[in-house]
């Protein structure tokens, strides 16, 4: 449209995390929108297998003995053998935006056949505000060629600042193991050119693959929680996050956005494997979200660290009785916080700021 601004590209202000098990060949087919970036590349698993990394990226790579040796005894909040690990990278970072994607997403094309630009249109929404109070029907109110319909109030009309930009996939879709064993060939090829803001008092299920964020404002209570190896549980690591920074958004009035960008996920795991991992939370999310809708955070909490240690007390309370692996979860989520403000303390500092306030 002319005469619109282009989208900064933040890419001094702005890290890529990736977590990974394999050679990171994929990244040949996001050159042209990731290579003027910083990448922090996880690896879980075995520590003593060489990743790869095509030449030309700008990357650092942590395994797990550089996440035992930088956290120590803290280390034991990041999950091993989980794409959850990823978090890790949320921690190191020094940036004020992080995107995330996993090494089996690549660029999808919209309607007209061109490459989707998934960092850049992650970019537009962070910087653009949410309208989590009062839903707009033509969904994002700050679009060329949108604006507020007749009844939106104009006290709410300046928005919120947006912390999360959810993004979604073409090809495979994100099902749990029930959905992929009955529906093995369904794929996804429905593109919906729209953003919305998730409304205050909703929860979403947060997938990790294509989802970016602004550190500064909920980097915090970004654990993607206790999973994987030694855990009874798998798969459940990006939504409790979701869970955690939904409930923590809506206290402190930032927002949320879920809609474009779309990746092309490229290939489905082991729907039976899936199973094994999610068994029990599948049974255990139909307890963890009701307690996540009526969840509440005292006025005290300002911060998204207080917010967070808050949560975890009233998962300690009111979950444990679930299964005693909450107790641990509850730990494991003061942990991270101390890990956290042990590697950002300027953040911890600058992260008491007052309730809704702005960027």
């Amino acid at each position: 449209m002319a005469g619109v601004a282009p989208t900064p590209l933040l890419k001094d202000e702005l890290d890529i995390v990736i977590p990974t098990i394999r050679n990171l060949d994929f990244l040949e087919m996001w050159r042209p929108f990731f290579e003027q970036y910083h990448l922090i590349i996880v690896q879980d698993g075995d520590p003593s297998k060489t990743i790869n990394v095509p030449k030309g990226f700008d990357y650092e790579l942590y395994n797990r003995n550089d996440i035992n040796r930088i956290l120590g005894p803290k280390a034991s909040c990041i999950s091993f053998k989980d794409s959850a690990c990823r978090c890790f990278g949320y921690m190191v970072s020094k940036k004020k935006y992080i995107y995330t994607i996993d090494d089996d997403c690549f660029v999808a094309k919209d309607p007209s056949g061109k490459d989707i630009n998934a960092l850049e249109q992650h970019i537009k929404n962070l910087l653009c505000p949410s309208t989590p109070f009062f839903f707009n029907t033509l969904y994002d109110p700050y679009r060329d060629g949108a604006d507020f319909v007749r009844g939106y109030p104009f006290s709410l009309r300046h928005g919120t600042p947006t912390a999360v930009s959810h993004g979604l996939w073409l090809n495979i879709p994100d099902y749990d193991a029930p959905t992929q064993l009955v529906k093995p060939l369904e794929r996804n090829s429905r593109f919906v050119d729209a953003v919305l803001t998730i409304p205050k008092g909703t929860l979403f299920p947060m997938c990790g693959m294509n989802l970016a964020f602004d550190r500064e404002l909920i980097g915090p209570a970004m654990y993607f929680g206790l999973m994987g190896d030694g855990q009874p549980i798998g798969r459940y690591d990006d939504m409790w996050a979701g869970w955690c920074v939904k409930v923590i958004c809506d206290h402190l009035g930032l927002g949320v956005k879920t809609g474009l960008p779309y990746i092309w996920h490229s290939k489905a795991s082991n729907p039976f494997v899936n199973l094994k991992k999610e068994y029990k939370g599948i049974f255990w999310q139909e307890e963890i979200i009701p307690f996540f809708q009526s969840a509440t955070l005292s006025k005290d909490c300002t911060s998204v660290q207080q917010c967070y240690i808050e949560l975890s007390k009233q998962v300690r309370d009111k979950l444990a009785k679930v299964d005693p692996y909450f107790q641990k979860l509850a730990d494991a989520m003061v942990t991270w916080i101390e890990a956290w403000d042990e590697l950002n303390p300027s953040q911890k500092v600058e992260s008491e700021a007052p309730n809704g306030s702005s960027k």
